[in-house]
């Protein structure tokens, strides 16, 4: 099997030469441009598809047909060279899932092909692969020293490792388990409806899961249309321009912030590129994703920790916390059995159900009460898993919606006919009294740049501010004097609506 190894070996010094002679285009922030969706889905298709194949021809190859095998493998491999070069060109495609597929190859193919001289491939004595941390004598980890790390760090090394199990985390650690306890356990709860969204991205830019969570916990404790009142949205609390950044714009109305999936993937971009910017430095990455990467570069130039003395008390108090309340959910995410804390047993698989007659989130959310066991009921996975609609937004008959599959023998069961099909109709059509409200005039020159909106039922100013392109609700609240945090407002209050920059 030595031809495979050798293969991998010229395939990863291929891409190796690529990365290197040009410089990185990494994620949509390398260029500033916008991330081609349909062209990075079709290269990630073809990185699996070429595994796929690469591993059959493999099995091939050690069986009955060696020949025909070779050429199958060889086949894989040519395609998988030609869209990891393509993946260079494309904007948001990033490099680290072909350097992976690479390293995994070439590791699993020297792991089991007996017979392999193992000093073509590295010097591991006997025995040494088993405890060995995979990538870090690879070839490519050799002639790409930055992405290779990263590789190691995000796929190879354990994370329990690289935290550091010190005071601040100690404390944080004390916080999740005391005060934060039921929040902890409900962006547990959350995710788990959301895992199937989420996960494979980060599981495909290499990252760990455990870290997705911590970031999830405190960044929104998994409300999916969690608005700050700075305006960072979403699950995992993109800024608007960052998210621009990153590929999230606003497509048909939808703010791609509050898409899970796609939230993910970004996230797990910017992270992947500020890990090669602050040489795989966790804490000071976490901590850039809160205070930003500039702060973060400035404070730490010159080899500086986010421990150190100097870094650390330059942070602000919220960077400060949040860095060790990031650590700790994900410490907790790993280790629950350790601090007595036990995470929900939830039947999270996913399914699907087409609506049989016009209905809103919030009345299936009546209609499917606890169905399933379920403590809290199901508005909010529903909300999670079709973020594009609005909970009052009455969706037409033929309408596909994502739900956990324990709840699609129940839909047709209690929200199609029946009592609570019709106690959902007749709650949904209550309407309150509108009281005319008086709201303050504006300044000419503000109001004379907008429109006016009058609430209805349902509406929140996150999904209003959506709703006319806004950047951020604050705009709207500023203009209308409403008041931080809550932003109250009620059906029939009339707005000003600014012009909202995009």
């Amino acid at each position: 099997m030595i031809y495979r190894s050798l293969a991998l070996i010229v395939l990863s010094a291929a891409l190796a030469a690529g990365c290197s002679g040009t410089p990185s285009r990494t994620g949509a922030a390398r260029t500033g441009g916008k991330v081609d969706e349909s062209g990075v889905s079709a290269l990630y298709a073809r990185l699996d598809a070429a595994v796929k194949r690469f591993e059959a021809g493999a099995k091939i190859a050690d069986g009955s047909d060696p020949a025909l095998g070779q050429r199958e493998s060889n086949a894989a491999l040519d395609d998988l060279r030609t869209a990891a070069l393509q993946c260079h060109a494309v904007n948001g495609c990033e490099e680290e899932r072909f350097l992976s597929a690479f390293d995994g190859l070439l590791r699993r193919d020297t792991a089991v092909a007996p017979g392999t001289d193992t000093a073509v491939v590295d010097s591991q004595s006997p025995g040494a692969a088993d405890d060995a941390v995979p990538g870090e004598a690879s070839v490519i980890v050799a002639d790409l020293p930055e992405a290779g790390r990263s590789i190691t760090l995000l796929k190879g090394k354990p994370l329990a490792d690289i935290i550091a199990m010190n005071g601040p985390v100690k404390a944080a650690l004390e916080e999740w388990l005391s005060q934060y306890r039921p929040n902890l356990i409900q962006s547990w709860v959350n995710y788990q409806y959301l895992r199937y969204r989420m996960w494979p991205e980060y599981e495909k830019a290499g990252l760990p899961e455990a870290l997705l969570f911590g970031m999830l916990a405190k960044e929104s404790g998994g409300k999916v249309h969690a608005v700050s009142r700075s305006g960072a949205s979403g699950p995992l609390q993109f800024m608007y321009a960052t998210g621009t950044r990153f590929g999230l714009g606003t497509v048909d109305g939808f703010d791609q912030r509050f898409d899970p999936a796609l939230s993910a993937r970004a996230n797990a971009a910017y992270l992947n590129e500020q890990l090669r910017i602050f040489n795989n430095d966790l804490e000071l990455v976490v901590a850039a994703y809160n205070g930003g990467e500039g702060r973060m570069q400035r404070l730490a130039g010159g080899g500086g920790h986010f421990w150190d003395a100097r870094v650390y008390a330059a942070l602000s108090p919220e960077t400060r916390e949040y860095v060790p309340m990031v650590l700790a959910a994900a410490w907790l995410f790993m280790h629950p059995e350790r601090y007595n804390l036990v995470f929900p047993r939830l039947d999270n698989k996913p399914g699907s159900i087409v609506l049989q007659e016009p209905i809103s989130l919030s009345e299936l959310s009546v209609c499917l009460g606890q169905e399933g066991a379920s403590r809290d009921g199901w508005f909010r996975a529903l909300r999670n898993m079709n973020a594009a609609f609005e909970p009052q937004q009455v969706l037409a008959s033929g309408v596909r919606l994502e739900v956990p599959a324990v709840l699609e023998k129940g839909y047709a069961k209690s929200c199609v006919s029946g009592p609570w099909h019709t106690l959902a109709q007749d709650l949904h059509s209550a309407v309150a009294p509108v009281v005319a409200s008086r709201v303050m005039n504006p300044p000419a020159s503000q109001a004379s740049a907008g429109r006016r909106y009058i609430v209805r039922k349902g509406d929140t100013l996150a999904a209003i501010a959506r709703r006319h392109s806004c950047g951020a609700t604050r705009e709207i609240a500023t203009l209308n004097r409403l008041r931080a945090p809550q932003y109250a407002i009620h059906p029939g209050q009339t707005l000003q609506i600014p012009q909202c920059s995009k």
